[in-house]
């Protein structure tokens, strides 16, 4: 890969999505941004995370939702969704390569990449609904 470019905009961009633990939205991005006294325009935020993800410095999530969520963290990990409140968190336990086999001779495809979206319920809003 070539040299990677972080302008001032790219580099406060990989700030944001670094520090979050909540894998945030292009809205969410922007929004903290502007709690930083940045203002960058929809248009730059969009194309710098598009560049980050590119440059292999972030990873673009499709967690069954219209929209995507970022992460800095790009080792091979999977999520899961909370069907209430939409958190997300990491889910560390790698999926097991007999599944993947099994999945791979079921379908005749070369699987290449495992992405696994598991949906439940939170453990907060489980204890909301319990009292």
């Amino acid at each position: 890969m070539s040299k990677i470019n972080l302008t001032i905009q790219r580099k406060a961009i990989f700030e944001v999505v670094k520090e979050a633990y909540d894998h945030p939205t292009a809205a969410d991005v922007i929004d903290r941004l502007r709690g930083r006294g940045f203002n960058f325009a929809y248009g730059t935020v969009y194309n710098s995370l598009r560049y980050l993800r590119d440059a292999g410095l972030i990873r673009e999530l499709k967690l069954g939702e219209a929209i995507s969520r970022y992460d800095a963290r790009t080792d091979e990990h999977q999520h899961i969704v909370c069907t209430v409140c939409g958190r997300v968190d990491e889910v560390l336990i790698e999926v097991p390569t007999d599944w993947i086999a099994a999945v791979a001779k079921e379908t005749n495809y070369r699987i290449e990449h495992a992405q696994v979206v598991l949906e439940g319920v939170c453990e907060t809003c489980t204890n909301k609904t319990q009292s």
